[in-house]
């Protein structure tokens, strides 16, 4: 997840918005676990001004362009990057339902595992903040990566753990 936010903040930096980050459009080496983000079919330059029409998989829209049919580049950067980190962890995407919880910062993620309790609380936050339904309170592209989520996950998780994490992300899907 850190490299598809670096991948991500790097092309928004570059005045790129690349509209359709989903895990479709990640290539993983799976020798070196290094990702590339492919697929800018969708992209755009990126405007401060709003886009008024959505290119790329409605699973990763925005909800302010279903309420108001306009948005911006970089929280929509960040409630894709929060569908693709809800889905690896879920197994599924968010619906309708998680909505009212996500707009009180209430959604919890269902229990993976009772041995990281840190990470499943960090995750959780960080998803919210990721998908909240108003722009404005959503979580920072910029910010992203300093999320403590980030750390307790790099401290918290061995090799082996990231491998059965790996392993039982494939199942789902």
């Amino acid at each position: 997840m850190r490299q598809v936010v670096e991948a991500a903040n790097s092309c928004c930096s570059r005045g790129v918005f690349h509209r359709d980050v989903k895990s479709e459009n990640i290539l993983v080496n799976t020798e070196t676990l290094d990702m590339t983000l492919i697929d800018f079919g969708c992209g755009d330059l990126l405007y401060e001004t709003a886009y008024h029409t959505f290119s790329g998989t409605m699973q990763y829209c925005p909800p302010e362009y279903l309420e108001t049919s306009k948005y911006y580049g970089r929280p929509a950067t960040v409630f894709s990057l929060g569908v693709l980190l809800y889905s690896m962890v879920c197994g599924y995407f968010p619906d309708h339902s998680d909505q009212d919880k996500l707009k009180d910062w209430l959604w919890y993620l269902p229990s993976l595992t009772k041995a990281l309790p840190s990470f499943h609380t960090e995750c959780s936050h960080l998803i919210n903040a990721c998908l909240h339904p108003d722009p404005e309170k959503r979580i920072h592209l910029d910010r992203l990566l300093l999320h403590d989520w980030f750390k307790v996950a790099y401290l918290r998780l061995s090799e082996k753990d990231f491998v059965k994490c790996i392993c039982k992300y494939d199942a789902v899907l």
